[in-house]
C-alpha cells in the first residue's frame, strides 16, 4: 500500500531539504523511494531505523527516531546511537506490537552538553585548567532546570544541590561528567528552534506472522473424491484435513470454487469442445448459477464451505481463495453490466488471449471508462463478502493483467477494517510489475524460484531477494509447482528432484507451497511444455494419495524440522557459504541470539551422488576455531561432534539429497535431555 510523497512548490530551504537547523539527516533506511511506499514488518518485529546524521566541526548530536501507530496524536521515541561515528551512521528501533500501520521519523539536534564533556574532557586530560569550563557546565545544568519535566526536574535539582556542596573542582567535575548526569541533559536537551526534523514521515505495515511463515497446499478440490467421473465435494475435502495437517501444512488454498461457465467451456487436455459430463476450467468464472460470490453446486452450498472453513480452523488451518478478476461467456455481470466488457466490431465479446494460446471460455473486464467506480466497488465487495465467510487469504490471479492503481486501492479499502488479510499476488511477469505490485500492498509474491535449478543463479537471485532493499517489502512464497507449471527440473529429474525442491522451498523462504500432486512425484506432462498432461484443470480426477513413490514421510519430515526451529520462520537471515563442489549448494539461517542455527546442504543434481566440504562460518557463528559443537543432521538422523570449519558431506540424490543440521555449542549443552 503506498504513501504518496507530497509535492512542494517552496524554495529548497521551506521544502526542508535543507532546514534552518545546524543538523544534516539524509540516506534514511528503510525508505522506499521516497517515502512513496510503505515497509513491511510482521508482528513481534523489531523495526531498526538507520540514517546518516551529521552537522559542521566536532560538535556532538543527539537523535531519537520517533513512532506511532498512525492516526495517535503523540509521538513515542526512542534514542538513536551512533554505530560509525567515522561516517556520522546512526541507527535506532522501536517494536511492532500491532498488525496495524506505524509511522516513523528522525529527530536530531545538537547535544550542548555532549559537546561540553567532550571539550572539558580533552583539557582536562591534557593537565589544562577548566574552572572555566565548570562554570560554564553548571550553567547549562541551570538552564535545564527550566526545561526538566517531573522526575527529571527533581533529579537536575538534586545535581544542583551536589554541585553546591562539592569541596573542589574535581568533585564538581566528577558530578558535571557522571552517567546519570549525562543521561539527564539528554533528555533535558533544548530542542527548540535546534531540531532538525525530517522532513517525510515514512511508513511500515505490520502483518501478522503468517504474512512470513506458512506452508501452503493448494488443493484442487473437485479432485479430492474417490469415484471416477465423479467430482469431490467440501465435504471429500474436509475427510483429507486430517492427513493435510499431518504433513505439516496451515494454509489449504482453493483454486475458484465458483459456478463454471458452459459456453466455449474446455474440454480434457484445453481441447475447445467438451462433452457433456466435462467440467470445464474453475478459472471459466460464472453461469446461470451465479458469479463470484456463487458456489459451483458440485461443491456443495455456501453452508458447506463454511462447515470446511470451520474445520479448517479447528485443525489450524486457513483457507485461502482464489480471486480471479475474469468471466466466462455466461457470467450473470455480462448480461447485467455489458458496459463492463469490451465487445468486437462484429458484435461478439472479446474473449482473452495471450498468442498463440487463446481462451475462449474466458472474458476479461474492462477496467477504464464511465463505469470504472461501479466496477471497482463491485470487486472490492466480492472480496469483503468471502472476508464474512471467514477467509483472510486470497491468491490473486494474475494481478499483473490489471491496473496497478485499482490494486493499490483495493487492498487500502480492504486493510481499513481488516488489517490481518493477506494477498498472493500470482505475479508471472517483468520484474519492475512483480515488484511495484508488492510495494503497493500485496502481502506475498510469487516469484522466478521455479526456474532456478543451478548453484549460482539460486545464489544470485535469493540474495537479491533477502539482502537487498527488496526485502523491505517483497514476501517471497516459494510455490514448487503449480497447476499451469510443472518445471522441466520436476519432469525430468523424477523423485529425487522433488525432494531437492521441495528443501529449497521450504528452507530458502520461509513461506513456501506445493500444488497436490507435489507429494506424489506427479510429472507427466504435455510433451514439449510445462503442462500437466490430463491437468484437472479441464478433467475430474481421482488420486491415490498413498500411490507408490510418494514423499508424504519427507515432506512431514521437512515442514516438522521447518516448524520446529524458529531460524527457518525467517527469511533475510538467509546467507550462504562455502561448498566446493558446484553441486551442492550450503546455506544457513540463525536468530540473532544464536539460539537457533541451521545449515542446509542441498545436491542440485537428481542423478549422480555428490561429495563435498561445506565451511560452517564459525565467526558468525560466535565460535572459535577449538570451539566444538554438535551439528545434529535432522533429516536422516545422526549427530556429529565438530570443531573447526570445514566438514565433509555425501549426498546421494536417491537416499539423501540433502542434510538440513542443527548446530549448538557442545559446552553447557545437556545431551541427555529429550531434544537430544
Amino acid at each position: 500500500m503506498s504513501k504518496r510523497k507530497p509535492t512542494a512548490d517552496q524554495g529548497v530551504l521551506d521544502a526542508g531539504i535543507v532546514s534552518a537547523s545546524r543538523v544534516v539527516i539524509e540516506r534514511v533506511r528503510p525508505e522506499l523511494d521516497g517515502g512513496c511506499y510503505q515497509v513491511k514488518r510482521e508482528v513481534g518485529d523489531v523495526l531498526e531505523v538507520e540514517a546518516t546524521i551529521f552537522l559542521e566541526g566536532h560538535n556532538q548530536i543527539s537523535a531519537v527516531v520517533k513512532y506511532r501507530r498512525a492516526g495517535a496524536d503523540a509521538w513515542d521515541e526512542t534514542p538513536m546511537e551512533a554505530i560509525n561515528p567515522g561516517l556520522d551512521l546512526w541507527r535506532g528501533s522501536f517494536e511492532l506490537p500491532e498488525n496495524a500501520v506505524y509511522e516513523y521519523t528522525i529527530e536530531a539536534w545538537p547535544d550542548v552538553y555532549g559537546s561540553w564533556g567532550s571539550e572539558i574532557a580533552k583539557k582536562s586530560d591534557a593537565g589544562q585548567d577548566v574552572s572555566l569550563e565548570l562554570i560554564e557546565g553548571r550553567a547549562l545544568i541551570d538552564a535545564a532546570l527550566d526545561r526538566a519535566q517531573a522526575a527529571d526536574g527533581k533529579n537536575l535539582e538534586r545535581v544542583v544541590r551536589a554541585l553546591d556542596a562539592a569541596e573542589d573542582d574535581e568533585e564538581r567535575y566528577a558530578l558535571l561528567q557522571a552517567r546519570s548526569t549525562i543521561d539527564l541533559m539528554r533528555r533535558c536537551a533544548d530542542r527548540e528552534g535546534a531540531a532538525a526534523r525530517y522532513p517525510r514521515v515514512l511508513e511500515v505495515f505490520v502483518d501478522r506472522v503468517a504474512a512470513r511463515y506458512a506452508a501452503w497446499y493448494e488443493m484442487f478440490h473437485r479432485s479430492q473424491g474417490t469415484v471416477p467421473g465423479k467430482p469431490g465435494t467440501f465435504a471429500d475435502c474436509e475427510l483429507r484435513l486430517p492427513e493435510i495437517r499431518a504433513m505439516g501444512f496451515d494454509v489449504i488454498y482453493f483454486v475458484p470454487i465458483h459456478p463454471i461457465g458452459r459456453k466455449h467451456r474446455k474440454g480434457p487436455n484445453n481441447t475447445l469442445k467438451a462433452g457433456p459430463k466435462d467440467p470445464g476450467s474453475p478459472y471459466a468464472i460464472g453461469s446461470k448459477e451465479g458469479g463470484h460470490t456463487a458456489i459451483n453446486p458440485e461443491l456443495g452450498t455456501l453452508d458447506d464451505f463454511d462447515n470446511f472453513v470451520e474445520a479448517c480452523h479447528a485443525y489450524g488451518i486457513e483457507v485461502a481463495l482464489d480471486f480471479a478478476i475474469q468471466c466466462a461467456p455466461d457470467h450473470p455481470w455480462i448480461t447485467e453490466h455489458p458496459e463492463w466488457f469490451i465487445f468486437r466490431p462484429d458484435g461478439t465479446i472479446k474473449y482473452a488471449e495471450n498468442p498463440p494460446k487463446k481462451y475462449q471460455d474466458i472474458v476479461n473486464v474492462n477496467f477504464y471508462g464511465p463505469h470504472q467506480e461501479e466496477l471497482w466497488q463491485e470487486l472490492l465487495s466480492v472480496v469483503l463478502f468471502w472476508i464474512d465467510h471467514g477467509v483472510k487469504i486470497f491468491r490473486v490471479d494474475n494481478p499483473h493483467t490489471k491496473p496497478v492503481a485499482f490494486w493499490e486501492w483495493l487492498i487500502r479499502e480492504v486493510r481499513k477494517d481488516h488489517p490481518d488479510v493477506i494477498f498472493l499476488a500470482e505475479a508471472f511477469t517483468r520484474p519492475p510489475m512483480l515488484k511495484m505490485l508488492a510495494k503497493i500492498g500485496y502481502t506475498q509474491s510469487y516469484t522466478y524460484f521455479t526456474w532456478r535449478d543451478f548453484k549460482p543463479e539460486l545464489t544470485e537471485y535469493l540474495e537479491e531477494l533477502t539482502q537487498t532493499e527488496v526485502k523491505e517489502y517483497l514476501r517471497p512464497n516459494f510455490f514448487a509447482n503449480t497447476p499451469d507449471i510443472l518445471p522441466g527440473f520436476l519432469q525430468r529429474g523424477g523423485r529425487p528432484a522433488f525432494m531437492i525442491r521441495l528443501v529449497l522451498a521450504a528452507t530458502l523462504s520461509s513461506v513456501y507451497g506445493i500444488y497436490n500432486g507435489f507429494e506424489l512425484c506427479e510429472n507427466e506432462a504435455v510433451e514439449g511444455t510445462e503442462e500437466y498432461l490430463n491437468s484437472e484443470k479441464y478433467d475430474y480426477k481421482v488420486w491415490d494419495w498413498n500411490r507408490r513413490g510418494n514423499i508424504k514421510d519427507y515432506v512431514t519430515t521437512v515442514n516438522r524440522i521447518r516448524r520446529e526451529n524458529p531460524a527457518l520462520h525467517e527469511l533475510d537471515n538467509l546467507r550462504f557459504y562455502l561448498a566446493d563442489d558446484d553441486n551442492v549448494l550450503f546455506y544457513g539461517k540463525m536468530t540473532p541470539e544464536k539460539d537457533s542455527m541451521m545449515f542446509v546442504a542441498v545436491n542440485l543434481d537428481p542423478f549422480e551422488t555428490h561429495e563435498a566440504r561445506l565451511e560452517f562460518p564459525l565467526e558468525e557463528m560466535g565460535l572459535e576455531e577449538t570451539d566444538t559443537y554438535s551439528a545434529e543432521e535432522l533429516l536422516h538422523g545422526g549427530r556429529h561432534l565438530w570443531r573447526g570449519a570445514r566438514h565433509f558431506v555425501r549426498l546421494n540424490p536417491e537416499e539423501n539429497p540433502a542434510a538440513i543440521f542443527r548446530v549448538t555449542p557442545w559446552q553447557g549443552v545437556d545431551f541427555r535431555s529429550p531434544c537430544y
